[in-house]
């Protein structure tokens, strides 16, 4: 039997930048990148500190794991049409941060992006991607790669090794049903459930770290508040755009009751057919004039 949790997106701003609860991220980060994470420390960063508004709104965390590849987590729970961008930013950010002054290139850090989203991003038909860097030739159609001294130098595999890389879950897509343990863990961004039969990394640890019971007063005082931004967040935004498409339908109504009127028909005739007032077809009679 599940049940639920504290949401992840507040565990890692509260909870989860604990070393003794590190097995939890872990866990997420293992089964989304097919690999054994380690996390070996928490940065504080220039792009991870709370300011304002935007502490509700998104959540980051700088993570450096046993192989010093540098691992951004971001979730973000409102809308950004620009959130792309976002993405490039703050990669790139932390890989400047991170080499110091006279250092050479080749000493640059790893950097992995993990970006999880509340909202539709993009076009596109699953939930999961992953976006790397390749050079392909416009000519011979090849894709470009390491010479065996480059592997050797910079111990890596693949040119796109050396550049960030970036993960998007896109969590309201996700079906709920869970084929693989990276699908349990996508079932419990959207829930906060963790199921009985669950197999995946770390969702054990997170049964019993994110028991809401758990919680002292103060940080059950500090949940509540933070739950009760994202339903007034939530609202605003969905009021927003019912504005906005009652905007929309009534300028198509306008357009219609001005051939309407074109074609003479009376004020009663083009309110049934619009579902404007007789007022505002007066009005723009009067414009027509």
């Amino acid at each position: 039997m599940s049940k639920k949790l504290i949401r992840f997106d507040w565990a890692v701003k509260k909870l989860l930048r604990n070393k003794a609860n590190y097995v939890v991220l872990e866990g997420f980060l293992s089964e989304l990148l097919f690999d054994t994470i380690k996390i070996e420390s928490i940065l504080e960063s220039e792009g991870n500190q709370e300011d304002g508004e935007d502490k509700y709104n998104r959540v980051d965390i700088l993570t450096q794991n046993s192989k010093k590849e540098l691992i951004i987590v971001e979730i973000q729970n409102t809308y950004e049409i620009d959130y792309f961008h976002r993405m490039a930013y703050g990669a790139a950010k932390a890989l400047t941060e991170y080499l110091n002054l006279g250092q050479n290139y080749a000493t640059i850090k790893k950097v992995i992006s993990v970006n999880v989203v509340y909202f539709d991003l993009g076009q596109g038909k699953d939930y999961v991607y992953k976006g790397t860097t390749n050079f392909e030739g416009l000519h011979e159609k090849d894709t470009l790669q390491l010479s065996a001294e480059q592997k050797l130098a910079f111990v890596k595999k693949e040119v796109a090794d050396i550049f960030p890389e970036y993960y998007l879950i896109k969590v309201n897509q996700f079906d709920d049903i869970a084929k693989d343990t990276l699908d349990e863990w996508i079932y419990f961004l959207k829930n906060s459930e963790v199921k009985d039969n669950f197999k995946a990394k770390g969702l054990a640890e997170a049964k019993d770290v994110l028991d809401i019971m758990r919680l002292n007063k103060e940080q059950q005082y500090g949940y509540n508040r933070y739950l009760d931004y994202l339903h007034l967040k939530a609202s605003e935004i969905f009021s927003l755009r019912m504005a906005a498409e009652a905007r929309v339908r009534n300028q198509n109504s306008i357009e219609i009751a001005k051939k309407l009127i074109k074609r003479n028909l009376t004020n009663m005739e083009i309110a049934e057919d619009t579902g404007l007032t007789i007022k505002q077809i007066e009005q723009l009679r009067n414009e027509k004039e």
